[in-house]
């Protein structure tokens, strides 16, 4: 048996005429940059995240930068993330100037631990970004808590965390801003690059409005030095198909997960827990084991692929050796990361793959 780390065609195939038809309506409106199957998805999706405002964007990168510029942050400030996500968190806040702070995470969540953030924040911190990784909330009370008392805007950076809920709030409507990627392998992912930013802030969203459009609001007058960051046309008519259905696939991911615990309980793998703050929705499914390379590798010659988010933590990169972090810095994230390894996980796997799996893990450990 084969079980690949994602299927996008699997799931193509069981919306292909909605996805047909909405990418034929945007060729023959021929709106390919923005207009109005994109506004369509924002105010649907602005919806969905109980938020104010919904901005497409051309990625989730762009997100978190047009948040931070929005914000004023610049060369000099310093941003707290976590060293445990993808380098895109980091880059953003390198984009504007900025310095990334770090704060080592929680060991059960793989998030951000609140009770080592205000120790991180300095008279130049000008903002927070916790990092929902996984499809699992961070524990957002503290956080906004500490940051209301400092007086620092929170953004949420909910790039794989489509639907997930906190304390029964959606991510992106929990601080000022949220950011969402809409790469092809999220929850909800576009046919090619897409993000979003989500907002109750009537003065972020105008800003990002004319950000992601070169600093315009009215064409050819420019009120700011923007980017070109747009949604294309097809992209907010894909994903206006796709968030119908985002629940069921959110559910489907649950139950998978559900299906793993079952068919691993009682074998020495570290299994994902869901925090009970949080309604977890999967984009990956993350064990803890030992003899990694050797388990991947076996994997693969039974047919199962599996990948590893992240191996190497932000602050051990050489992109960012300059802010001089050593091993040791944040040992929960160092002792992590060399453990994990993301399972095959999207809403069409069946219980027999899953089953499968299982059983080739069984097999190398015993």
């Amino acid at each position: 048996m084969q079980v690949n780390f994602v299927d996008l065609k699997a799931q193509y195939q069981t919306i292909k005429p909605e996805i047909d038809q909405a990418i034929e309506g945007v060729i023959s409106n021929t709106a390919f940059v923005l207009g109005k199957a994109v506004e369509e998805f924002e105010k649907k999706f602005a919806t969905y995240c109980e938020a104010k405002h919904c901005l497409g964007v051309n990625s989730g990168t762009s997100a978190l930068i047009m948040v931070l510029q929005a914000l004023g942050v610049k060369e000099g400030d310093e941003v707290i993330t976590t060293p445990n996500t993808f380098i895109a968190t980091a880059e953003a806040i390198s984009q504007v100037g900025a310095k990334p702070v770090f704060v080592d995470i929680q060991e059960k969540s793989f998030n951000m631990d609140p009770t080592k953030l205000e120790k991180a924040i300095s008279n130049k911190t000008k903002a927070i970004i916790p990092v929902h990784l996984y499809g699992q909330t961070v524990d957002m009370n503290p956080i906004l808590e500490i940051a209301e008392k400092k007086k620092i805007p929170v953004i949420e950076d909910a790039c794989q965390a489509h639907g997930a809920l906190y304390k029964g709030k959606k991510a992106g409507s929990l601080g000022l801003a949220g950011c969402f990627s809409f790469y092809p392998g999220k929850n909800l992912g576009a046919y090619g690059e897409g993000g979003a930013v989500t907002t109750n802030s009537d003065e972020i969203a105008q800003k990002i409005k004319m950000l992601r459009d070169h600093g315009s609001a009215k064409k050819f007058y420019h009120e700011y030095i923007g980017n070109n960051c747009r949604l294309e046309g097809i992209q907010g008519a894909v994903l206006s198909v796709k968030l119908n259905h985002l629940e069921e696939w959110n559910d489907k991911r649950r139950k998978n997960a559900d299906l793993y615990r079952k068919y691993l309980q009682g074998t020495s793998v570290g299994l994902p827990e869901e925090m009970p703050y949080a309604k977890h929705v999967y984009h990956v499914f993350c064990i803890r084991v030992k003899d990694r390379e050797k388990l991947i590798d076996f994997l693969k010659q039974k047919g199962v692929f599996t990948n590893i988010h992240y191996p190497i933590p932000i602050h051990l990169q050489n992109a960012y050796s300059f802010l001089d972090y050593k091993k040791g810095s944040f040992p929960v994230t160092e002792w992590v990361v060399d453990e994990i390894l993301s399972l095959p996980m999207f809403a069409e796997l069946t219980e027999e793959q899953i089953k499968y799996t299982a059983d080739c893990i069984k097999e190398f450990y015993q």
